[in-house]
């Protein structure tokens, strides 16, 4: 249960993310779990290979990565406005693709861990064991989690963004602009899947493979709650984290090694069939 909430905060880290670019522009990004390991390879480059400290590592990848997703929303996803939708689609998977590619050229198929940074005895608090590396995990996603709902709820550009996610016609007849919006959207979500792909790498080891499939249970987090909810992320992420734990402690014994990765797409199923729009997703009405 405790690795589940401590797992289930990283996929809810990862998916908002996910759910801030669908919110502002209504694109499913299917390379966001390859931003989610790039990213952890190149703070391990700046942390292992420029020998800079951890902290300052996260610092200057996370900076890359803002940066990044304003290039990489102005020179590929603005050409592509008021396109078919399934052609934004097929872009996201060719940049996942090319993404893996510069993985593999660049690191390979090989494991990798970060420099040890925090000591390695456990907490044990009420009889169960607490890995420091999962406590500092829980604790960096939360902290994470609170600031971008403190700037989406106090900051003028965050309220800004909700207002195009909420009626992009309405926000620029009061000034917003659109596309502006829609780059620092692209940029704060490669932001939170980079936080998520750090995370995740000094808890266990990196490979480009591992890495990337976090962005698979993104999915399934990010719909459970409402594609369009931040709060539903958060809900999605942990509803998924603490399944996939204790299915993998309780049902693998029983129904084989593997079930763990099959449980989320269940649950995923069952809960869409009574609530198509997720837990907390808006549920749009048209009139015919």
């Amino acid at each position: 249960m405790v690795n589940g909430v401590v797992v289930g905060s990283i996929y809810a880290l990862a998916a908002l993310g996910f759910v801030l670019i669908y919110k502002a522009s209504r694109v499913i990004n299917f390379a966001h779990g390859d931003f989610l390991a790039l990213g952890a390879f190149v703070a391990l480059a700046f942390s292992d290979t420029l020998r800079l400290p951890f902290g300052l590592a996260v610092l200057a990848t996370l900076a890359v990565f803002f940066l990044m997703g304003l290039g990489v929303e102005r020179a590929v996803l603005r050409p592509l406005i008021g396109k078919e939708i399934i052609a934004v689609i097929m872009v996201t998977i060719g940049l996942s693709s090319i993404l893996k590619g510069l993985m593999y050229l660049g690191w390979g198929a090989g494991y990798f861990v970060f420099p040890p940074f925090l000591p390695d005895e456990p907490i044990v608090v009420g009889g169960v064991y607490l890995s420091t590396l999962h406590l500092a995990a829980l604790a960096a996603s939360a902290l994470f989690l609170v600031v971008f709902n403190l700037f989406f709820s106090r900051s003028t550009l965050g309220i800004s963004m909700r207002a195009v996610a909420d009626d992009q016609q309405a926000a620029l007849s009061l000034g917003v602009s659109v596309r502006r919006i829609f780059g620092i959207s692209w940029a704060i979500a490669l932001v939170a899947a980079v936080a998520a792909g750090i995370v995740v790498g000094s808890i266990t080891s990196l490979s480009t493979e591992g890495l990337s499939a976090i962005g698979i249970l993104v999915f399934p987090a990010a719909i459970v709650g409402g594609l369009d909810s931040v709060p539903g992320a958060v809900v999605g992420g942990l509803l998924i984290g603490i399944l996939e734990n204790l299915s993998a402690g309780y049902l693998s014994p029983l129904l084989g090694v593997g079930v763990q990765q099959v449980v989320p797409f269940v649950v995923l199923v069952l809960i869409l069939m009574v609530k198509p729009y997720g837990l907390f997703g808006t549920v749009e009405i048209e009139r015919v």
